[in-house]
């Protein structure tokens, strides 16, 4: 399904939307250019899934871990890695067996971690206003 949102806070707003269905050990890669709002949508995907605090890109520090919410989420950025030997590397099968969410900005980088696996794909554009977003989503209902 596809969506378009005129701003950040309806990007946000769409990403919440997700985080109030996702179950835990659900698996959300993104693409996307760079700045289409890979993190605004996490941010609202960490308010739905209740859980409190900022959260940003983790450009710089590969994967953040927010709690205190519905599940835990685990946000990655693969931006700065060169394949999925990188991310087995920093612990991603534990990542997965910890039952939260895996949020992955730049899933291209790792692909084949993704493929065959009930995966939720999110793909985010820019749209023709400066500020307008074109989100299409895969691999969940009733969003």
């Amino acid at each position: 399904m596809t969506y378009h949102t005129q701003s950040p806070a309806g990007t946000e707003a769409l990403g919440e939307r997700l985080g109030r269905l996702v179950a835990p050990g659900a698996v959300i890669a993104y693409t996307g250019d760079l700045g289409a709002g890979k993190t605004a949508f996490t941010r609202g995907l960490a308010r739905g899934l209740d859980i409190p605090g900022r959260v940003t890109s983790p450009t710089f520090t590969i994967v953040d871990e927010h709690t205190g919410g519905r599940l835990p989420l685990f946000h990655f950025d693969l931006y700065r890695l060169s394949g999925a030997d990188e991310l087995y590397d920093i612990g991603w099968e534990d990542y997965l067996a910890r039952g939260g969410v895996c949020a992955v900005e730049w899933s291209e980088v790792a692909e084949e971690l993704f493929r065959g696996q009930d995966t939720i794909r999110v793909d985010l554009r820019r749209g023709a206003g400066e500020e307008e977003r074109e989100i299409t989503i895969s691999g969940v209902e009733g969003l």
